[in-house]
């Protein structure tokens, strides 16, 4: 695997630095949204960049996944072009652009790559990596999780039920802000309860199996003028999150379909060891050093000295808060290190990373303290519905016992040589 990073955008000669690809070009536009980097949210430019040396802005485009992609087609057009990272996750259906105040079509759409891959997606990477290395054609990789593509009429994958997702969630009207000085008289509530529910008889509904289930959602030419079926859109979206019991879903973009594979099946314990125990260099690339090979000095990494003595320990999030994209990404079964992982990670830091004083910034991830933490009965977990565990109620089944975080607490904090553990990342 070759990096190229934060190439010139300008052309496509950089992009050919190492020559043509023998699988295929991979992009992502890295840790962050390009335009959250780029952007303040007043949509002023920021005056620098927390992951460039030396913090200087512009080095990377605006929507860089979506030019990094046409420049890679640019280089070597006949190549398949893979999209990655958390700007191609996040934006792998319409959604809506606050930079641009309007609904945009998938990334998939614009870019004109051959795949999107969302969520961690190490599964996907590898089988699509081994697949075309066998010389099979990107356009018959449809059948692996966690990947999105695009597929004309006539063409689609053979052996699965349409539903209207419209026969799963059924959009209705958007309430109006409440008025904070605003008292309701008896009458008006009494008029509200009096509206009344609809049932569905027991046994009006006979879904097909859900792996052979794909539910349609509304076109993008649907959702970019009507916010109801734009919200019912992405509503849908969240409620297939689950692994256990997900569905492939179907967007129309103009003449062609976006379609949506399920989410991965989440990393045991074991795999996330293999994951995090790979011999990683723990220093930013090559490309970025002076010429006598140090990051220290103008060309510091402002994000690379936030996060140098950190250890991530888990990843994924059961809260499903809507101003969040935890579990749009990452999913809302959480997937932990083993302790020993953890500890061999440490101590590794503690000899190997110049600089390391004895204090570990972090001890980690998007959800710290959720470690361990999740469903006491698999079988319950793979059939739950919830897009969140914790709202409105915390559920009865999950398991909300700290000791292994803590325990993991105490045996890093007694290493020979760790002098102080602090907690940087998300405490819910």
């Amino acid at each position: 695997v070759g990096i190229i990073a934060q190439p010139d955008w300008t052309g496509a000669e950089a992009f050919k630095a190492l020559g043509r690809p023998n699988l295929f070009y991979g992009v992502t536009a890295g840790n962050m949204d390009s335009m959250i980097n780029r952007y303040t949210a007043d949509r002023k430019i920021r005056s620098d960049d927390a992951y460039t040396p030396g913090g200087e802005a512009g080095k990377r485009p605006d929507r860089a996944c979506l030019v990094y992609a046409q420049r890679c087609k640019e280089a070597f057009p006949d190549v398949p072009v893979v999209l990655g990272g958390i700007e191609a996750s996040l934006r792998r259906i319409a959604h809506y652009d606050y930079w641009q105040d309007k609904v945009r079509r998938s990334l998939l759409v614009d870019a004109k790559a051959d795949l999107l891959l969302y969520g961690n997606a190490e599964r996907a990477i590898v089988e699509i990596a081994h697949r075309l290395a066998r010389r099979e054609p990107v356009a018959q990789i449809t059948d692996v999780r966690g990947t999105a593509f695009m597929v004309r009429t006539g063409h689609e994958p053979q052996g699965f039920v349409e539903i209207d997702s419209t026969e799963v969630d059924r959009p209705g009207r958007i309430d109006a802000h409440i008025h904070p000085y605003e008292m309701k008289t008896a009458a008006a509530c009494e008029s509200e309860a009096a509206q009344p529910v609809q049932i569905l008889p027991q046994g009006a509904l006979r879904l097909p199996p859900r792996e052979h289930t794909v539910l349609r959602l509304p076109a993008y030419e649907q959702v970019k003028s009507d916010a109801v079926l734009y919200a019912h859109a992405n509503r849908v979206l969240h409620l297939e999150t689950n692994p256990g019991n997900v569905r492939a879903l179907v967007q129309r973009h103009g003449e062609r379909d976006l379609w949506i594979n399920p989410p991965p099946i989440p990393l045991t314990t074991t795999e996330m060891d293999h994951v995090f125990d790979l011999p990683y260099a723990r220093s930013p690339h090559p490309r970025y050093a002076d010429e006598h090979g140090s990051h220290e000095g103008a060309t510091k990494i402002p994000a690379w000295e936030m996060i140098r003595f950190s250890v991530n320990i888990m990843r994924g999030c059961f809260g499903g808060c809507t101003f969040c994209s935890i579990t749009e990404h990452e999913g809302r079964i959480i997937q932990s290190r083993s302790e020993d992982s953890i500890l061999h990670e440490i101590e590794a830091m503690r000899d190997k990373v110049k600089g390391f004083t004895g204090v570990v910034s972090d001890l980690g991830g998007p959800t710290a303290n959720m470690y361990r933490l999740g469903c006491k009965s698999r079988a319950i977990e793979a059939a739950c519905r919830k897009p969140s565990c914790v709202y409105p109620g915390i559920c009865p089944n999950l398991n909300t016992d700290h000791t292994p975080l803590v325990k993991l607490y105490r045996r890093a904090r007694a290493l020979k040589g760790v002098k102080k553990i602090l907690i940087g990342s998300g405490l819910r």
